[in-house]
């Protein structure tokens, strides 16, 4: 599990960032490489265009760290990039009818650096039938996702997935609380 980092330790790393240091740009894409590309797999449902867009992600942090101005922790400013980055392929995809989605068990078996992303949920079952229980459950709920417009697979994912506060989303989406709840309320339906 990722530690998070802590305050002078965002700042350190930020002012490296700054500064051009490569060393604290490495320090960056190790730090959170696994929850972008995690985010970006699940907007998009396609694992190549997921690496794609998390490496466009973290281009655009490079290059735009200067205006990350610490009003948020660096993490929301880098979901905010991920998000935007995620939904402006999304747009892309459709513009060109190109809108080919994979199925979301590719998540499961998504694998960066001999470190898996997220544990699938049968994996913390121990009886055989469990386990083929928790396998189901898993594809029925991966399945649903890809089936939600993308406002509320966006709001599902980074809530109930990603585990995000929902002062977090508001700060990532720039959506009011009361509208992110409703949208969250309908995808879940």
């Amino acid at each position: 599990m990722e530690q998070a980092a802590g305050p002078a330790d965002e700042r350190q790393l930020v002012e490296g960032l700054r500064r051009g240091d490569e060393q604290a740009f490495a320090a960056l894409v190790r730090h959170h490489q696994n929850k972008v590309y995690g985010l970006c797999l699940r907007m998009m449902g396609n694992p190549e265009e997921a690496e794609d867009l998390a490496q466009d992600v973290f281009l655009t942090v490079f290059r735009a760290i200067g205006q990350f101005r610490g009003e948020s922790r660096l993490s929301t400013w880098i979901y905010r990039i991920t998000r935007n980055h995620c939904l402006n392929r999304i747009k892309f995809l459709k513009r060109r009818a190109h809108e080919r989605r994979q199925s979301l068990d590719v998540t499961r078996q998504a694998d960066l650096n001999g470190q898996r992303l997220h544990q699938p949920v049968g994996s913390r079952l121990d009886r055989p039938d469990r386990l083929a229980e928790g396998k189901q459950m898993e594809l029925l709920v991966q399945a649903q996702i890809a089936e939600l417009s993308e406002e509320h697979r966006e709001l599902v994912v980074l809530r109930d997935l990603e585990h995000l506060s929902y002062e977090e989303i508001q700060a990532i989406t720039g959506l009011a609380q009361g509208t992110i709840k409703r949208r969250l309320r309908r995808g879940r339906v």
